[in-house]
C-alpha cells in the first residue's frame, strides 16, 4: 500500500525539540485502508515530535467523533473517540516493527509514516460492543426495538413456578432438610 504523503513525516530536517503536527481525520482516510465499518468520522489527530539525538518520541493524541451502526438496532449514531498513543523510533540495522511501542527504522532514514498507527488508535479506540446512547437510556424510539421487546420471553412470577412443581419433588426434598 502506497503511502498517504500528508502522513509521511520527513524527519531529517527538523531540529532537535518538540514539532507539533495536525491532522484531521475523515471518511476518506478509512476508505484508503478499505475499511467499512465507520458511515463518517470527524477525528482530529494532535502527534507531538520530540527529536532527540538518536531517536525521535511521538506523541498522539486522538479525539473526536466516528458515525457508526448500532449492535442492537442498527441505527447509526456518532460514538465518541478518544486515546493517546507514544512511540519511540529508534536507529538500527534494518527496519523492526514487532514491538508495540517500538519503531526500528534502518540508519539513513530520513522520513517516517504514521498513517498505520494513526489507523489503529482511531480503529481501536471504538468500542467493541457499539450501543446507541438512545437504547441505554431508554429515550430511543425504533421498530427494532419494539419487536425485540415483543419476542423477548417473560419471566415468570416465582410463586407460579413454584405452584407447577411436580408434588413428587416435594417429598425428595424432604430428604436433603431431614438430615
Amino acid at each position: 500500500m502506497k503511502p498517504l504523503k500528508e502522513f509521511t513525516i520527513p524527519f531529517v530536517g527538523l531540529k532537535t525539540g518538540k514539532h507539533h503536527f495536525e491532522y484531521k481525520i475523515d471518511k476518506k482516510f478509512f476508505e484508503y485502508f478499505e475499511y467499512e465499518d465507520f458511515n463518517d468520522a470527524d477525528v482530529h489527530v494532535a502527534l507531538v515530535l520530540d527529536k532527540k539525538e538518536t531517536l525521535l518520541d511521538l506523541h498522539f493524541k486522538i479525539y473526536g467523533t466516528v458515525n457508526v451502526n448500532c449492535d442492537v438496532t442498527n441505527e447509526p449514531y456518532n460514538q465518541e473517540v478518544e486515546s493517546e498513543f507514544d512511540l519511540v523510533i529508534k536507529f538500527g540495522e534494518e527496519y523492526n516493527d514487532e514491538y508495540e511501542d517500538i519503531l526500528i527504522v534502518p540508519h539513513g532514514t530520513y522520513e517516517v509514516s504514521i498513517q498505520q498507527y494513526v489507523y489503529e488508535l482511531i480503529v481501536l479506540s471504538v468500542p467493541t460492543k457499539r450501543v446507541h446512547p438512545g437504547v441505554e437510556d431508554g429515550s430511543l424510539k425504533s421498530d427494532i426495538l419494539d419487536k425485540l421487546e415483543a419476542l423477548s420471553p417473560k419471566l415468570k412470577d416465582v410463586k407460579e413456578e413454584e405452584e407447577d412443581i411436580d408434588p413428587r419433588w416435594n417429598t425428595l426434598k424432604k430428604l436433603l432438610t431431614d438430615k
